[in-house]
C-alpha cells in the first residue's frame, strides 16, 4: 500500500523552471514539493544566456547579486562568413534598464536557485518520477515512485509540471503539443579556447556554399571562466544520434518529441577540433573539454497551459531552437507568472478568472516565442523586419506583455500614456528618502514584495493617500502594500505610509505620471492598472479583477 502525503503544490520538475517556480511559492508562505526524476544535477551548460528580464525577476525575488556574481557580461556577437568578418553585432540597451545580457551554464542556475530555495526549507526530491495523476474538484492525487522503488501518493490542491519536453504531466494531462523538427542535429561542447577575440562576445562563423546556403556553422557563447566557450556546430554523419536512434528504433524518445541532448556516441576532442580547424576566426586549440553531446531542435507548443487544478510551465508546454536563448528565459516567465496566481488560490483570495489568467496570459507569449524564434533559426535574426533597438528589447524579453488579460484594467484607447495595463513596470533611478543619504531604485523598493500600488503626488482629483492604502490592505486581505513617490521639493503631509522623492523626475516621466495618479504592481512586476484620479471606488473595481470580494 502506497504511503499517503499531502501538500499545497506538487511541482514535477527540478530545472529552472520548476525551481524558481518553488522558490516563488515558497517565497509567497505556500507549502511546495518540487521531484526530480534524476538522481543530481546535471553538469551541463545546456541554456546559457540570462535575459535581463530574468535578471530583474531574479532581483525581485532576491536572488539576483549571487547570479551576477556567478555569471558572465554578453555584450555582443562576431560575425564570419567563409572566413572573413561580417559585422559586429552591440548588445546596448537603452540606459534605464538596469541589468544587461549575461551568460551562464544552466547548472550554475540551478544550484543558485536550489540554494536560494533551501533558505525557505525546502530540498529537491531526487530519483522520484511521477507515474500517473488524477484529479478532482478538491484537489490532486499523484503517484509518486522513488529510488528504492516505493510508490508515494501525494495530495495536492495544484499540480505543476515543469517536467520538460517529454512531460509525463502534459501527458497525463491529454494537451496536443503540436509542431515539427528540424532535420539538423548539432553538437554541443563546453571547452577553452586561447583566441585573442574581444571578451564578453559570442561569434557565429558560417559557411555558404557556391548555392548561397550555409552548409558550415559554428557558434560560441562565452562562459564564466578562462577562454571558456559553449559551442554548437553541425553534427558529422558518424555521430548522429537519429541515425543510431533510429536503428535502434527509438527515434524521439519513444513520444514523437526529439528535442534536446540526444544519447549515442558523445563528440570528443577531435571532433570539435575539425569544426574550429574549418571555421574559427582564428588559428586555436581546443582543450579543457567538460562535457559534450549530440542535440535536436523541435518546435511544438501546447493547445493550452493547463486544466483544472493541473498545469504545465516551461519545455512541458512549448519547444523551440536556441535563436536568441529564450527557451529557459521564458519558462522562468512562465514560473513567475503562476506562483503568484497560485499563491492567491491556496489562500482563498484568487478571484474566478485568476488561474485562467495563466493560460490567455502566457499562452500567447508561448506562441510569439515558438514562431519567432523558428523564423530567425532559417533566416537570420538580421532578416527581422524591426528595428535594431526593438529587436534588443524584444530578445531581452522586456517587451513581453498582457494588455489584453483579463486581469487588467485597460484604459480608454485615446488614452496618451507611456505604459498602459498589462506593460512591465519599469524601473527608475533618483528616488530619496528623508533618512539614507544615498538614492535608491524603484526596483529597491519593489523587492521582496507582492502586490503594491504606487501613489504619486498629492491626489488633488482624488482619495487621500492614507485612504488608499487602507482600502488597498483591506481588499486584499492585507496582502498589499502601499509606497508614495513625490516629485522633487514636494513636502510630505500625509504620515503613515513609506516615501520616496522622485528628485530626478525619472519615475514621473517613465510612467507618464502626473499629479495624483496611482499605479497597481503584480508580484511579477507588471501593472493591472493605471489610476489617473485614483479613489477608493476605482481601485476596488481595479482589485476585483484578481481579488474575491
Amino acid at each position: 500500500m502506497a504511503r499517503s502525503e499531502s501538500t499545497d503544490v506538487l511541482v514535477v520538475g527540478a530545472g529552472p523552471v520548476g525551481l524558481t517556480l518553488a522558490a516563488e511559492l515558497r517565497r509567497a508562505g505556500v507549502a511546495c514539493r518540487i521531484v526530480d526524476r534524476l538522481p543530481a544535477r546535471l553538469p551541463y551548460a545546456k541554456a546559457v544566456g540570462v535575459q535581463p528580464r530574468t535578471l530583474e525577476i531574479f532581483d525581485r525575488m532576491g536572488l539576483v547579486r549571487e547570479v551576477l556574481d556567478a555569471a558572465v557580461p554578453m555584450r555582443g556577437q562576431l560575425t564570419y562568413e567563409n572566413g572573413a568578418e561580417r559585422g559586429r553585432v552591440e548588445l546596448v540597451l537603452p540606459p534605464e534598464v538596469p541589468y544587461g545580457f549575461a551568460a551562464l551554464p544552466q547548472c550554475d542556475t540551478e544550484r543558485l536557485l536550489e540554494e536560494f530555495l533551501g533558505r525557505f526549507g525546502t530540498g529537491v526530491e531526487r530519483s522520484t518520477a511521477l507515474v500517473g495523476f488524477a484529479q478532482d474538484p478538491a484537489g490532486v492525487t499523484s503517484r509518486l515512485t522513488t529510488a528504492s522503488g516505493e510508490e508515494v501518493e501525494v495530495r495536492s490542491r495544484f499540480l505543476v509540471g515543469c517536467d520538460g519536453a517529454h512531460s509525463a504531466v502534459r501527458k497525463g494531462l491529454g494537451l496536443t503539443f503540436e509542431g515539427g523538427a528540424f532535420p539538423e542535429e548539432y553538437m554541443l561542447a563546453d571547452v577553452e579556447v586561447g583566441w585573442d577575440l574581444p571578451a564578453g562576445y559570442g561569434v557565429r562563423s558560417t559557411h555558404r556554399g557556391e548555392d548561397g546556403a550555409i552548409d558550415d556553422l559554428l557558434v560560441c557563447i562565452p562562459l564564466p571562466g578562462n577562454g571558456r566557450y559553449r559551442m554548437s556546430m553541425l553534427v558529422p554523419p558518424e555521430l548522429s544520434a537519429a541515425r543510431q536512434a533510429e536503428a535502434a528504433g527509438t527515434a524521439g524518445g519513444g513520444d514523437g518529441v526529439a528535442h534536446g541532448l540526444e544519447g549515442g556516441t558523445a563528440p570528443a576532442l577531435p571532433d570539435i577540433q575539425k569544426v574550429l580547424d574549418r571555421l574559427a576566426p582564428e588559428p586555436v586549440t581546443a582543450s579543457a573539454l567538460r562535457w559534450s553531446s549530440v542535440f535536436r531542435i523541435s518546435h511544438r507548443l501546447v493547445d493550452r497551459y493547463g486544466e483544472g487544478r493541473v498545469f504545465v510551465a516551461g519545455d512541458a508546454a512549448h519547444i523551440h531552437p536556441p535563436t536568441g536563448a529564450q527557451g529557459m528565459n521564458t519558462g522562468i516567465q512562465d514560473a513567475c507568472n503562476l506562483a503568484w496566481k497560485l499563491a492567491l488560490a491556496v489562500g482563498g483570495a484568487a478571484g474566478p478568472r485568476v488561474l485562467a489568467g495563466y493560460d490567455a496570459e502566457r499562452h500567447p507569449v508561448g506562441e510569439e516565442v515558438v514562431g519567432r524564434t523558428v523564423r530567425h533559426a532559417a533566416e537570420g535574426v538580421q532578416a527581422d523586419p524591426t528595428d535594431r533597438e526593438t529587436l534588443l528589447l524584444r530578445e531581452a524579453q522586456l517587451l513581453v506583455g498582457y494588455r489584453e488579460s483579463p486581469l487588467v484594467t485597460p484604459l480608454a484607447p485615446d488614452d496618451p500614456a507611456p505604459l498602459r495595463p498589462g506593460d512591465r513596470a519599469p524601473d527608475c533611478g533618483g528616488l530619496t528618502g528623508d533618512i539614507a543619504a544615498h538614492p535608491v531604485r524603484l526596483f529597491d523598493v519593489l523587492r521582496g514584495r507582492g502586490h503594491m500600488l504606487l501613489v504619486y503626488g498629492d491626489h488633488p482629483a482624488g482619495d487621500a493617500p492614507l485612504d488608499l492604502a487602507s482600502a488597498a490592505r483591506e481588499l486584499t486581505g492585507g496582502r498589499m502594500d502601499t509606497h508614495r513617490l513625490l516629485a522633487a521639493g514636494a513636502r510630505e503631509r500625509w504620515t503613515g505610509v513609506p516615501h520616496h522623492h522622485d528628485s530626478r523626475g525619472e519615475f514621473a516621466f517613465q510612467y507618464g505620471a502626473g499629479e495624483g495618479a496611482a499605479y497597481v504592481v503584480r508580484p511579477d512586476g507588471y501593472l493591472t492598472a493605471c489610476l489617473r484620479r485614483p479613489t477608493v471606488g476605482g481601485l476596488r473595481e481595479a482589485l476585483g479583477r484578481t481579488f474575491l470580494p
